[in-house]
């Protein structure tokens, strides 16, 4: 009876032996699993690739960065690329704020509701032309560069009112680089904002018509108009590119700068003080006036203007294909067509 007894127990004991180590496979297989099933709110590598229904949304997280662009009809092919480019680039916590007129407004939220953006941080405010009431020259020539949504860059504080700093994107940028390098730009104490001094860059080397070069202010501004000489500016200063700003919204309303810009641009329609030979460029002059040496630099590489005579020869989609070919992600990170 007693060896018996010792069987027994054995046996039961070989059970429980059995049963731990059944248990804890089981508990190794469910690891294992929960490894390969990827934490629903991480991105999956090629997610563009997946079905709709199987993208996974990815977390933003960190200091909000505010990024402003503009909106037209006839471009917002081009607005949600950028936007796409901006957000597919970094895991910044980016929040753009999208101008645009009253009756692009219905046709803008369908294009973002039919892509991968319509879950981005975003806000679409609308822009008022009567703030451009006197403001603007009705000269023929420049009645088609002069577009209201071209000035929205001029009133940044006004659509970002919390905001201390921003960026402003031009529509026909796209961004190969984390965009939050750039926020994190840092600008010299009392400016308002910085830009790329881009006089310098090999693909900016172009004369505009034969008089005027386009990257100094002489291609922009009248030199011969005394409300121009009396500003004591060289006329060879290099000029900067406002298709990109990195702003300082406290010293932008601080200094008024809305306000300087406003002056310049009513003057102008009373003394036409902008150079004919980029006639087009409408925008750029006021700026280069009210920041002429009294602006930061941002690195050249995060705006590279027209990249020779690609407009001329390339369509919207060739162009960017030729863009990212001749400038990988690591040495260009804003390729771009077209003037300001």
């Amino acid at each position: 009876m007693t060896l018996r007894r010792v069987n027994v127990v054995i046996l039961v004991l070989l059970a429980v032996a059995f049963l731990i180590i059944v248990q804890r496979n089981l508990l190794n297989l469910s690891d294992f699993l929960h490894k390969e099933n990827p934490d629903p709110m991480l991105i999956l590598p090629f997610e563009s690739e997946l079905s709709p229904e199987l993208r996974l949304k990815s977390v933003r997280r960190g200091e909000e960065i505010p990024v402003l662009i503009t909106a037209t009809e006839e471009r917002l092919g081009a607005v949600v690329a950028a936007m796409n480019s901006v957000y597919q680039n970094s895991k910044a916590n980016v929040l753009f704020t999208i101008v645009t007129l009253n009756d692009t407004v219905d046709h803008l939220k369908e294009w973002l509701s039919k892509t991968k953006l319509k879950n981005i941080k975003h806000k679409i405010v609308i822009f008022k032309p009567e703030l451009l009431s006197g403001k603007i020259s009705k000269d023929p020539q420049t009645l088609e560069a002069a577009k209201p949504l071209t000035f929205a860059r001029f009133y940044l504080p006004v659509y970002l009112p919390e905001a201390e700093k921003a960026i402003y994107l031009d529509d026909d940028i796209i961004v190969q680089g984390d965009i939050q390098e750039l926020y994190e730009t840092t600008l010299k104490p009392g400016h308002a904002a910085a830009f790329s001094d881009d006089c310098d860059s090999a693909s900016a080397k172009g004369i505009i018509r034969g008089a005027g070069n386009q990257n100094n202010y002489i291609g922009f501004l009248d030199f011969k108009k005394e409300a121009i000489k009396k500003l004591g500016m060289r006329a060879n200063t290099c000029s900067f590119n406002p298709g990109v700003i990195l702003a300082n919204l406290t010293e932008w309303r601080n200094q008024n700068i809305s306000g300087q810009l406003e002056h310049w641009m009513e003057l102008n329609t009373r003394e036409d003080l902008y150079s004919k030979t980029l006639a087009e460029s409408i925008t750029t002059p006021p700026l280069l006036i009210v920041f002429y040496k009294r602006h930061s630099a941002i690195d050249p590489m995060w705006h590279v203007r027209h990249l020779g005579s690609l407009c001329d020869t390339f369509t919207s989609s060739q162009y960017s294909a030729h863009a990212y070919s001749r400038f990988p992600v690591n040495s260009s990170k804003f390729p771009r067509c077209g003037r300001d």
